[in-house]
């Protein structure tokens, strides 16, 4: 699936608002590529009409791509859930044509993924051959290309100088492809005091196949001088990133598709105008880059 100049699309999101917000993005056949984090779907009885008529729209025309949240690549012990959550992908695959399948680097076993985000672990030879064997399961159910989204948590300087070289290492077993999510670029860079251009040195560029750009929010604690950046997906997206992207998309010529998240319940219709002035002005950049 080679590509010149990336498509742009948007992560599917199964609340009312987030329709509300992009129905005219649609409409206009304004959207080019559509995400879906399917394991969401998966405890649900049965989708809502209009998402299920989507996501058979882009899958027919070779324009959906699959995004899990919940596998937890990084888990120390091999549970059943995981063993399920691989059957469950099996029949996914079969059902949709998506043309990659990406997850998160971490692990999230710890109970409800929808309240946090995965963690970090260190680098070191067991968790490197872990995540390398677990990828390797993933990537024989998929049959299809397997990706690695880098995060935005760490707890420490050496978890984020680690980081893109064990997603570079991981990736590596299964000629994987690395979804560099930029906003995580961003708060790693503001959280831990790092420009943004070293830190985009630290990851295997060559492997970038998509991108991922969102907004976030600040946490504040009362114990604490200093606030934290946070990957939320419930804000307009900073206007570093607009500028950040040029520079970007030259470093990752593989790029195939950026694609905007903004999570539901997060779209007040105040909000609406803003998120798709957001992702027009997205659009215009990539396609200008191009």
């Amino acid at each position: 699936m080679e590509r010149n100049t990336p498509w742009v699309g948007l992560a599917l999101m199964l609340e009312a608002d987030f329709l509300a917000a992009a129905y005219p993005l649609f409409a206009a056949e304004e959207v080019e590529v559509l995400e879906w984090s399917f394991d969401v779907g998966w405890s649900l009885p049965k989708l809502p009409e209009w998402s299920a008529g989507l996501l058979e729209t882009f899958s027919q025309a070779g324009r959906l791509f699959g995004h899990g949240v919940s596998y937890s690549l990084l888990s120390a012990d091999w549970r059943a859930p995981q063993e399920r959550w691989l059957a469950k992908l099996g029949s996914e695959v079969e059902r949709y044509r998506y043309q990659q399948i990406s997850e998160h680097f971490g692990f999230c076993a710890g109970g409800n993924f929808h309240q946090s985000a995965p963690l970090p672990v260190p680098l070191t030879g067991t968790t490197l051959r872990l995540g390398q064997e677990r990828l390797r399961r993933l990537a024989e159910v998929a049959q299809r290309p397997i990706g690695l989204e880098n995060l935005a948590f760490a707890f420490g300087a050496q978890d984020v100088a680690d980081q893109g070289r064990f997603l570079g290492e991981l990736l590596s077993a299964v000629d994987g492809f690395l979804l560099l999510d930029l906003h995580n670029v961003y708060c790693q860079s503001q959280n831990f005091g790092h420009p943004w251009e070293t830190l985009l040195r630290e990851y295997p560029l060559e492997r970038v196949r998509e991108l991922h750009v969102s907004g976030g929010s600040w946490s504040h604690s009362d114990a604490e001088s200093h606030s934290i950046r946070r990957d939320t997906h419930d804000g307009a997206i900073p206007s570093e990133l607009f500028d950040w992207l040029p520079e970007v998309l030259r470093r990752c010529p593989a790029i195939q598709a950026v694609v905007l998240e903004r999570i539901g319940g997060s779209l007040p219709p105040s909000e609406a105008a803003q998120f798709q002035a957001d992702f027009r002005r997205l659009k215009q950049v990539v396609h200008d880059a191009g």
